[in-house]
């Protein structure tokens, strides 16, 4: 199979924004899309997306997992970006039928369909860096994926940054293109400095999150995380992978965590750390890199709670363990 990402189906889902309201979505090629060079996204950076998955299941079904949240996230980041207000039915609608359109194209476990619902603003103006676009655009492209482990999960390496943060704070709850860009800089220049494979943004001694992952510290049978609030992403799997860890019987602990605390506790034996998000659903941190020391976390290897919860998870997704929040919309 490809490199995770590169590979798409023959046709997208796609629906425009003016003065009339929604247009009826159509399937069009996925090759490209028609847009004025001075298009408001082009240029002030109106465009957020969404990340989720479909699933093969044993009896031949496929089950999305979670559209409600990524629809209601999606909604948000519309929002707060000032572009036009999405319609969820249509968006559902559009995710639904273009995904059983492909359905034979679903890869079975453990792979699947990566869904990546995208709204841009495309008003041809370069006079509204202080203004909405008036109009947008609204597709949902589909690519088949494989195990993002597919050479087993290798733990990564973290520099621990306190000065740098990801994104502008009253940005970090949107899923907006800008915020990857303005943590790719840092993060290219943490992997060549001390070799880390991200960066785990903690301003001022705040752990929050990492360039495109939320963070997680699993000490014994307590989950420690950063509580949810404006200046970082509300991840779906995160959602998940705390939900599960209190079926389990865990405590969940959504607190603040400073960077202090959390290299004493990384001395512990049991101690297990990682990183949620859509991809590549839980990956285990071996090691913190701060002040140009690096500090071992836990064993280095990735610890059982780890795998546990992500091993559930996937067996909710893939259709071999019992569903009982409902997270999978059969198409």
């Amino acid at each position: 199979m490809a490199i995770f990402g590169t590979e798409f189906m023959p046709e997208m889902a796609l629906t425009s924004y003016d003065k009339d309201g929604w247009t009826k979505p159509q399937h069009v090629s996925a090759n490209s899309i028609s847009m004025h060079p001075g298009a408001h996204v082009l240029h002030y950076s109106s465009t957020c997306f969404e990340g989720l998955k479909a699933f093969s299941h044993a009896d031949g079904s496929i089950n999305i997992f979670r559209m409600d949240q990524n629809l209601n996230r999606f909604e948000q980041s519309s929002r707060l970006l000032s572009l036009p207000d999405i319609d969820k039915q249509q968006v559902s609608d559009m995710i639904i039928e273009i995904v059983h359109k492909y359905k034979a194209d679903v890869p079975k476990p453990p792979g699947s369909m990566y869904i990546r619902p995208t709204h841009i603003g495309t008003e041809p103006s370069i006079g509204k860096a202080a203004a909405a676009s008036l109009t947008s655009l609204l597709y949902v492209l589909l690519s088949p994926v494989g195990d993002y482990f597919a050479g087993g999960a290798k733990p990564l390496r973290i520099l621990l940054d306190e000065k740098g943060v990801r994104c502008a704070p009253h940005m970090g709850m949107i899923k907006s293109g800008g915020n990857y860009a303005s943590a790719l800089g840092p993060i290219l220049a943490a992997k060549e400095s001390v070799q880390a494979d991200q960066i785990l943004f903690c301003p001022n001694g705040d752990v929050q999150e990492t360039g495109a992952a939320n963070f997680i510290l699993i000490d014994g049978n307590e989950i420690i995380t950063k509580a949810l609030d404006s200046s970082f992403l509300h991840g779906v799997t995160r959602d998940s992978i705390l939900t599960i860890a209190r079926d389990m019987g865990m405590t969940v602990s959504e607190r603040d965590l400073s960077v202090s605390e959390l290299l004493e506790r990384a001395k512990k034996p049991n101690i297990e750390a990682a990183l949620s998000g859509t991809a590549a659903v839980l990956t285990p941190v071996g090691t913190f890199i701060h002040n140009n020391e690096e500090h071992k976390v836990g064993t280095g290897e990735a610890g059982p709670t780890t795998l546990k919860l992500r091993q559930t998870l996937n067996d909710i997704q893939w259709g071999r363990q019992k569903d009982t929040h409902n997270w999978l919309v059969k198409v």
